[in-house]
């Protein structure tokens, strides 16, 4: 067989180890686990880290608020640095809506070591800890909850006896950039970090969503939090690792009522959003960057490329080779679109998304060579090798 047969064969194969030996990747049902109320409902403090969210804060902060909770829950809402007016804004949602109690404050710049977001986070957990909460609700500042959200995590961490139970919020999708480029992130999210190996006792498998991370007191201060991730970029993922590898229990899932309302309505504005963190996400390492890259191209560009490839020069293995795994790839994009609620026909485009995240990745990694670290909210932080370890 010619190299391009060999070629496209390889990627078949890949794809069908991914099809059944990566964690079912590609299923949708890792859903909230089955859970009872708890006799004593725990005491829980919300946080929420938020720099220039006034445009967000509407269709969000009134959801926290109204969490139909029967236990004592306070939102602390960490004003960083905002020049838009996120603080007031808060405080004036809050008078207009009532709901849980809500405090507004805010940290002052990072020192140096810490990411801005995370900083906020470190601040928000000390104002919380005043009123000495059993569980710490992580939000972003753009995440709609829906009314029995924060009930229905703490049944589920005190029914599983999790230390982290975590819910990747559903993201916007009404663009035609959002609709290309969303799914495929969450779908690319999961078959990095599989979520039913996450959920399973003896697997080192950790990531979270930082969107909606309920955490366990006792757990925060066990794995230091946020003290021992203060430089991390990708800080959800870094949080759940700290929280496993101290024996702890997570579980990650796909939600049902927590919802970004955040747009994303052009490419550039994805663009940011992913190559952000994505060296980040390879440790900065060329090697790793360059093994992803071969890897993207071969399980996602391969495939239509052998199709194409086969039908020029006449081989008709390469072509069912190609189709083969094409078609696989398409089948398991299938169930995170229906998730969607979007259009099938997308399904047979992941090649094309694909190698915009390819290209993002490598942008990522340029910037990162330019000095230009990552950026949280027009903050940009310094490389994690110029970053100094406090202990």
């Amino acid at each position: 067989m010619s190299a391009i047969v060999w070629i496209a064969v390889v990627s078949l194969a890949a794809w069908l180890w991914l099809l059944l030996c990566q964690g079912f990747f590609w299923r949708t049902d890792v859903r909230l686990p089955p859970r009872r109320d708890p006799e004593v409902w725990p005491s829980v403090g919300v946080v929420v880290p938020a720099r220039d969210e006034a445009e967000v804060l509407p269709a969000s902060l009134p959801s926290l608020l109204a969490q139909d909770y029967p236990g004592r829950a306070e939102v602390f809402l960490v004003d960083d640095g905002s020049s838009d007016g996120t603080g007031e804004l808060a405080r004036e949602l809050s008078r207009r809506h009532g709901g849980l109690p809500l405090t507004v404050d805010s940290p002052g710049e990072p020192p140096a070591g810490w990411t801005g977001k995370l900083w906020a986070v470190r601040h928000g957990i000390a104002l919380a800890r005043a009123r000495e909460p059993e569980f710490l609700l992580l939000t972003d500042a753009d995440i709609a909850h829906a009314q029995g959200s924060l009930r229905q995590l703490v049944a589920a961490a005190h029914t599983g006896e999790f230390d982290v139970v975590s819910q990747m919020a559903r993201l916007r999708v009404e663009s035609l950039w959002e609709r290309l480029v969303v799914p495929a992130f969450v779908y690319f999210f999961a078959q990095l970090y599989p979520f039913r190996r996450i959920g399973r006792k003896g697997t080192r498998t950790a990531a979270a969503a930082g969107g909606c991370v309920l955490l366990r007191a006792t757990a925060a201060q066990r794995a230091r939090i946020p003290d021992s991730i203060r430089h991390a970029v990708i800080d959800d993922v870094a949080l759940a690792r700290a929280v496993k590898g101290g024996g702890g229990r997570v579980w990650l899932g796909l939600a049902a009522g927590v919802d970004s309302v955040r747009p994303y309505p052009r490419l550039h504005d994805l663009w940011r959003m992913v190559s952000r963190s994505a060296y980040a996400q390879l440790r900065h390492n060329p090697l790793l960057l360059l093994g992803t890259v071969a890897g993207l191209a071969l399980v996602y560009l391969v495939p239509p490329a052998a199709v194409v490839a086969g039908g020029v020069t006449g081989r008709t293995a390469c072509t069912v080779a190609g189709a083969a795994a094409w078609l696989v790839m398409a089948a398991t994009y299938v169930p995170m679109l229906r998730y969607y609620r979007q259009p099938l026909w997308l399904a047979p485009l992941l090649p094309f998304t694909a190698f915009l995240y390819l290209l993002m990745t490598v942008d990522s990694a340029v910037q990162h060579y330019r000095g230009r670290g990552a950026a949280w909210k027009g903050r940009t932080y310094a490389r994690p090798e110029a970053v100094p370890d406090e202990g």
